[in-house]
């Protein structure tokens, strides 16, 4: 990872973006882009922006010092928080990880969630990030 590199433009900044603390940058960052197909936008020391369709997402390398820190980081990381992101092909990041071995936290299934008398079907699956991080990815 190199100082300030940009790779592909941000065309338009989300509302929410996420900025998730991780304990090893430059590995998560690659598990990211390799295995779970996001884009990296810019980066500069200890910092990515990420993107994936219109999901973004910043990953920051977590320091003693940290300012924002709001407790001691203890793995799982994001205890109680879980990321849903549309993936724009749900069946090549399945395979990507399956083979690959990457652990599933919950296999490739379809899904129907009720809103009020209208039911969303979609298909699923759940994967840690290195930190432990849960992460929904839908199509």
């Amino acid at each position: 990872m190199t100082d300030n590199q940009s790779l592909v433009p941000v065309t338009g900044w989300a509302a929410l973006v996420p900025e998730l603390m991780v304990s090893d940058l430059p590995h998560s960052l690659g598990v990211y882009t390799r295995m779970f197909g996001f884009t990296l936008n810019y980066t500069r020391p200890g910092f990515a922006y990420l993107s994936l369709g219109r999901a973004q997402w910043m990953l920051e390398q977590a320091h003693a010092e940290g300012a924002w820190l709001t407790g001691p980081l203890e793995r799982p990381y994001g205890r109680g928080i879980k990321f849903q992101i549309v993936h724009p092909d749900l069946d090549a990041l399945h395979a990507r990880l399956t083979g690959e071995a990457y652990p599933l936290f919950q296999p490739l299934r379809t899904e129907t969630y009720m809103e009020g008398d209208t039911p969303h079907t979609q298909r699923q699956l759940l994967v840690q990030d290195p930190d432990g991080y849960l992460l929904r990815f839908t199509d």
